[in-house]
C-alpha cells in the first residue's frame, strides 16, 4: 500500500514543532524529522534535511488521491506535561497542490506526471518582440474558469498576441479576488478549475503557440487563511503597505528562500510556464550579500538551458532601477524585463490629460518624448508626486527596449481607480485605436489588458469575497477611506464585497460585434500584425529611435530609423489634439502608407521629406 513516492508529498519543513503528525483521510501518522533518517533511506525530498519532518520507511499510508493535514506538536519549554504536549489543530499543507474545500480545510494530494502534454512541440518564445496579453480568469468569461478560458484562444490567435499573462491564481479566501490575496503559493484556485485545469490551459495555449506568463506575489500574502507562522519564520518584523514582510535575511529565512525557489521550479517543470511577472519587487525586502531575485534569475536560466526553452522573470518595480534588468554577472539582479509604469503614465496623460495624483509629473506631451528615448521619465530627476528625486538612467550600452513591459491599461491602473473604469469609458473610438497605434509601434514590449482590444466597455473593479463579516467590512470601509483622502467621491467606489462588483467585472464578448467595438478591435489586429512585419517596430537599438512634436498643437512623430543615423525608417505620426494638424515626415516626398486612422493626406515638405495631414485624434504609420 506504500510507495516512497507517496511518501515524499507529505514531508514538511517546521522547525519549531516538538512533534509533527500528518493526519490522511481520518488516520493519524506520526512524521519524523528528517535528520535522523538513516544513511541511504529510500526517502526522498526530505532526506536528512535540516528541520524537515518526513514519513518512516515502513509507514503504511493510502496511495492515491488522499485528503490530509497537520498537527504540530507546541514547543512549550516550561508549564504543565499537559500545556506541553498540545498541538495545533489540523493545518493545510504550506505546499499544497490542491485546497478542494478552501484554504481554510484540509489538503489534498495532486500528481502532476498524470497529465499527458501535447506541447511537445513548443520550443517557446523570448520575450523580444512579443506582444502580451494580460487577463484575469475568474472575468474574462462569463463561467470564470481555465476551461472556458481556453474556449476563447482562437480570438487571442486571431488577435496575434504571443504570450497571456495570468493574474496570480493560487489559493485565496473565498469564490473570487483579484488573486492578490493569496495565501497557498503551490496551489491553483478551485474556483478555476484546480491544477488539473491549469494543466490543461497551458497546453492549449502552447499547441495554439502562445506562451503563458503566470504573475506570482512573493512579498506578501493575503489576510486570511494564512497559517505558514505556525509551522515555520516565514515573516519577520516590520510590514509593507499589503502585509507582513517575507522573511528573506532573518533567522531561518534559508527554509523561505527555498519555498519560494521550490514554487517557481514547480511552475516551470510541472505546469510548463514559460515566464514569471513577480509583483512589487520593491516590496522584497532582502540585505542579504546574494538577493533572492538574483537567485530566482538564475534558477529559471539553468532551467531554460536544462529544457531548451527561453524561460523569462519579468519584475514589476517603482524604483526606476536600471540594476533591476542588469545580468547578476554585472551585479545586477538579472531580472529579463520590467514594467515601465513612466510609459503608462505619460501615454494615460496624452490620451485622457488627466493629471491628478501620479499623472502631475506627466502633464506636458515631452514627457512621452524622453519615455522613448530614456526609458525612465524619472531617472534622477525631481518628482513632485513623490516629494523627492526619484530613479537613475538606464546603460542603453547594456539595456534593450524590449526588456521594458509597457501598457495603456493593465489591471492595476484600471482596478485601482475608484469606479474601475476602463479608459474606453472617456475616449471615443478614435481615440482609442490611436491609443493601440502609440501602444503597438512604440520601442517596448507592449501588453494589452484583457477587453482593450476591442475598447472594452465593462469595468474592472476591485473585488472580494471574504466569508469573514469583519473582514469583508474592513476592507469596503479602507477602500472608501483610500479614495475619500486622494479627492475621490466616495459614492462612486463599489463595495469590494457587493456581488454584482465582481459580475459587472467580466467581459461582455457580444460587444466583438458591434461596429465601435469592431472597428476598435480591427485596428489592434492590423497593427499587432503590421509589428511583427515591420522590422523597425521591434528593432533592439535605443539608437534608432527620433521624435518630434508640439507641445501647443499637440502632435507627436516617433521615428524608427533602419539603422542608427540611417535616413530610412518609418514614421508613426499621431495628432492627440482635437483640431486637424500637419505633421513633418522625413525622407520622401512620397512616403508609403501602412496604417492610417481616419484621413491622411501627404504633400512635399521641406528637405524633401513629406508634410502629412490628420484628423484630430487621427494616427498613420508611413515608411519613409
Amino acid at each position: 500500500m506504500n510507495t516512497r513516492k507517496h511518501l515524499n508529498r507529505f514531508d514538511v519543513w517546521a522547525p519549531h514543532a516538538r512533534s509533527v503528525t500528518v493526519r490522511i483521510e481520518g488516520v493519524d501518522h506520526p512524521m519524523i524529522p528528517a535528520a535522523s533518517l538513516p544513511e541511504g533511506s529510500p526517502a526522498g525530498t526530505a532526506a536528512r534535511r535540516e528541520d524537515w519532518w518526513t514519513l518512516p520507511d515502513d509507514a503504511d499510508v493510502p496511495a492515491g488521491t488522499v485528503r490530509y493535514g497537520y498537527l504540530l506538536g507546541k514547543t512549550f519549554d516550561e508549564g504543565s506535561p499537559e500545556e506541553r504536549s498540545q498541538v495545533s489543530d489540523v493545518l493545510p499543507d504550506p505546499r499544497s497542490r490542491r485546497q478542494p474545500q478552501g484554504v481554510h480545510d484540509l489538503s489534498c494530494t495532486f500528481d502532476p506526471s498524470a497529465h499527458e502534454w501535447g506541447d511537445t512541440s513548443w520550443t517557446g518564445r523570448t520575450l523580444a518582440g512579443s506582444v502580451i496579453y494580460e487577463l484575469h480568469i475568474g472575468t474574462f468569461t462569463p463561467a470564470g474558469t481555465l476551461d472556458s478560458a481556453v474556449e476563447r484562444l482562437d480570438h487571442l490567435v486571431e488577435l496575434g498576441v504571443d504570450f497571456v499573462e495570468l493574474l496570480p491564481v493560487n489559493g485565496f479566501n473565498g469564490e473570487h479576488n483579484w488573486g492578490y490575496d493569496g495565501v497557498l503559493w503551490y496551489t491553483v484556485a478551485e474556483s478555476y478549475g484546480g491544477p488539473a485545469a491549469y494543466q490543461r490551459f497551458v497546453d492549449a495555449c502552447h499547441q495554439r503557440g502562445i506562451g503563458v506568463i503566470q504573475d506570482v506575489v512573493y512579498n506578501h500574502l493575503g489576510p486570511s487563511g494564512n497559517y505558514l507562522p505556525l509551522f515555520a519564520d516565514y515573516f519577520k518584523p516590520g510590514s509593507s503597505t499589503w502585509g507582513d514582510l517575507i522573511n528573506l535575511d532573518g533567522w531561518g529565512s534559508d527554509g523561505v528562500r527555498e519555498y519560494i525557489l521550490d514554487n517557481v521550479e514547480m511552475w516551470l517543470r510541472d505546469y510548463h510556464v514559460d515566464g514569471f511577472r513577480l509583483d512589487a519587487v520593491h516590496a522584497l525586502q532582502d540585505h542579504r550579500a546574494v538577493h533572492l531575485l538574483e537567485e530566482l534569475s538564475e534558477l529559471v536560466d539553468r532551467i531554460g538551458v536544462e529544457t531548451g526553452r527561453p524561460l523569462f522573470t519579468i519584475a514589476e518595480s517603482d524604483l526606476n532601477d536600471p540594476r533591476m534588468i542588469t545580468p547578476t554577472s554585472a551585479n545586477g539582479m538579472g531580472m529579463t524585463g520590467q514594467w515601465l509604469d513612466d510609459f503608462h503614465h505619460a501615454a494615460h496623460v496624452a490620451l485622457t490629460r488627466e493629471s491628478q495624483g501620479y499623472y502631475g509629473d506627466f502633464a506636458a506631451l515631452a514627457t512621452l518624448e524622453k519615455v522613448m528615448h530614456e526609458a525612465f521619465y524619472h531617472d534622477g530627476t525631481m518628482s513632485v508626486f513623490r516629494g523627492r528625486h526619484h530613479g537613475r538612467p538606464i546603460d542603453k550600452q547594456r539595456q534593450r527596449p524590449w526588456q521594458f513591459v509597457t501598457c495603456i491599461q493593465n489591471h492595476d491602473q484600471i482596478g485601482n481607480r475608484a469606479a474601475g473604469d476602463r479608459i474606453s469609458d472617456a475616449l471615443t473610438p478614435d481615440q482609442l485605436v490611436l491609443g493601440a497605434t502609440l501602444l503597438l509601434t512604440q520601442p517596448y514590449t507592449p501588453m494589452l489588458f484583457m477587453g482593450e482590444e476591442w475598447g472594452a466597455s465593462t469595468p474592472w473593479q476591485f473585488f472580494t469575497d471574504h466569508p469573514e463579516p469583519e473582514l469583508a467590512q474592513a476592507v469596503a470601509t479602507g477602500r472608501k477611506a483610500e479614495f475619500a483622502s486622494m479627492g475621490w467621491d466616495e459614492s462612486t467606489v463599489p463595495d469590494p464585497q457587493a456581488p454584482t462588483t465582481f459580475t459587472d467585472s467580466k467581459l461582455d464578448w457580444n460587444e466583438l460585434e458591434r461596429e465601435d467595438h469592431a472597428r476598435v478591435l480591427s485596428a489592434y489586429r492590423e497593427l499587432i500584425a503590421l509589428r511583427r512585419a515591420v522590422p523597425q517596430l521591434t528593432d533592439p537599438r535605443f539608437g534608432t529611435i527620433g521624435t518630434d512634436l508640439d507641445e501647443d498643437a499637440r502632435w507627436f512623430v516617433l521615428r524608427r530609423a533602419t539603422a542608427p543615423g540611417s535616413p530610412h525608417g518609418v514614421a508613426v505620426l499621431m495628432n492627440f489634439g482635437v483640431e486637424p494638424a500637419r505633421l513633418p515626415v522625413p525622407g520622401r516626398a512620397e512616403p508609403e502608407v501602412l496604417f492610417a486612422s481616419g484621413e491622411l493626406s501627404l504633400e512635399p515638405g521641406a528637405d524633401g521629406g513629406a508634410l502629412a495631414s490628420l484628423p484630430g485624434h487621427g494616427a498613420a504609420v508611413v515608411r519613409y
